[in-house]
């Protein structure tokens, strides 16, 4: 069964997004970053929750924050812990409901951009292509089709809107208007590249190509950044397996995409309280445990203990 409300009575919530709440710790520097079972696509969530999703998005991107931080020299994120708070915090009862789904992180300041990462020409990309020859306005080498590899990864930000809004696409040269200075633009523009060239290399290796992905990054006191957020899992990449991968047509996919093509063609991109069925559900927890197995090497079952 899909948990899509997160209960802590015994805390305070201090943000909901489309998957994840936010809630503050006795420590207040730390905070409790819980993971639903929500479902959303284009800016809307679903009334129907993907079971097991939350866990897996949470144990997946601790996974990779340990894999990230081996591979890139000074990099920092705002993941502490997967421990539960002790019991005179969040109770015993509370702490079963969200076991596997909640992880211990710093409190930063989040920056209002959404730094998206792509290899392969796909999504959106390609229907601006189709139309321009340009993707985010960047001008791209002719005769490129469906689902090719960039020449190298591109860097094509969008706002970071608010719940309930829409992003926008912005030219990565516009990208330090959203964060307020130039050099802080061009440290994450070269983080994002950083990140998704490292953990590109790692998946393929694993049999998954990230043909795209979105990074969220914050800033402390001292003004260092940080990677935050989820990372790299289905819910924020698009991921194809590497063995029936061909150029000029959509791929198989591992992630969301599987949702959003049901939506497409039942007529319901962006409609408000959509109910999912649940084949639909059951099918894409699969793909995401299958994408799991993957990229950690372990059953999804394995890794949560179950």
């Amino acid at each position: 069964m899909a948990l899509t409300n997160i209960s802590l009575p015994s805390l305070d919530k201090i943000a909901s997004g489309k998957v994840r709440d936010l809630f503050a710790l006795p420590d207040p520097s730390t905070l409790l970053f819980v993971s639903s079972d929500r479902l959303s696509a284009f800016d809307v969530i679903m009334k129907s929750g993907i079971p097991n999703k939350g866990a897996i998005l949470t144990l997946l991107s601790a996974h990779w924050f340990r894999v990230l931080t081996e591979r890139i020299p000074g990099l920092r994120t705002h993941f502490i812990s997967l421990d539960m708070p002790p019991a005179d915090v969040v109770p015993a009862a509370e702490a079963r409901a969200i076991r596997n789904r909640s992880m211990q992180v710093r409190r930063l300041r989040v920056l209002k951009i959404e730094a998206i990462v792509r290899g392969y020409l796909t999504g959106s990309a390609w229907k601006e292509y189709q139309a321009k020859g340009t993707v985010h306005g960047l001008a791209m080498p002719p005769g490129m089709r469906l689902s090719q590899k960039f020449p190298e990864a591109i860097y094509t930000p969008s706002t970071k809107a608010d719940l309930g809004q829409h992003d926008e696409n912005i030219h990565p040269d516009d990208a330090w208007k959203e964060l307020g200075d130039r050099e802080t633009a061009r440290r994450v523009q070269e983080l994002s590249l950083q990140i998704y060239n490292t953990a590109a290399a790692y998946a393929e290796e694993r049999g998954i190509i990230i043909a795209d992905t979105k990074f969220e990054f914050a800033k402390d006191a001292a003004g260092n950044i940080y990677l935050v957020d989820e990372v790299l899992t289905p819910d924020s990449s698009r991921f194809w397996p590497k063995d029936v991968y061909e150029v000029g047509r959509d791929q198989d996919s591992f992630d969301k995409q599987f949702v959003r093509n049901w939506l497409i063609r039942e007529g319901l991109k962006g409609k408000e309280g959509v109910e999912v069925p649940e084949d639909i559900c059951r099918a894409t927890e699969e793909r995401y445990k299958d994408a799991f197995l993957k990229l950690t090497g372990k059953t999804f079952e394995e890794a949560a203990g179950n």
